[in-house]
């Protein structure tokens, strides 16, 4: 891959995670993580603890909800928002650029 289809991947994978890890501070905290709190002012730095970057690539594998199956193939998740198989491995890759290992 080139450099600027690099540079374009990581901005894609930013703004993946910039959409996702609210919704996961907000199902965590709404689920008492004791996680959640500590994880939601790492993140106003946009930094993640060990633990809470694996939990967030745990949240996020779980709540893969667009999994391209019909309503006859599988069931549907309902949710605040559509997580996809792509979002699952943007958050990953996101979270290994930032060194956490997965």
């Amino acid at each position: 891959m080139s450099e600027s289809g690099e540079e374009s991947s990581a901005l894609s994978d930013e703004q993946v995670v910039e959409r996702l890890v609210p919704v996961w501070l907000r199902e965590a905290g709404a689920h008492g993580s004791p996680t959640a709190d500590e994880a939601g002012k790492d993140w106003e730095h946009r930094r993640l603890s060990a633990e809470a970057a694996r939990e967030l690539a745990h949240w996020v594998t779980a709540r893969v909800t667009d999994t391209a199956f019909n309503e006859e193939e599988g069931p549907t998740q309902t949710g605040p928002t559509r997580i996809s198989v792509s979002d699952k491995s943007a958050v990953h890759r996101w979270l290994a650029a930032q060194g956490h290992r997965l």
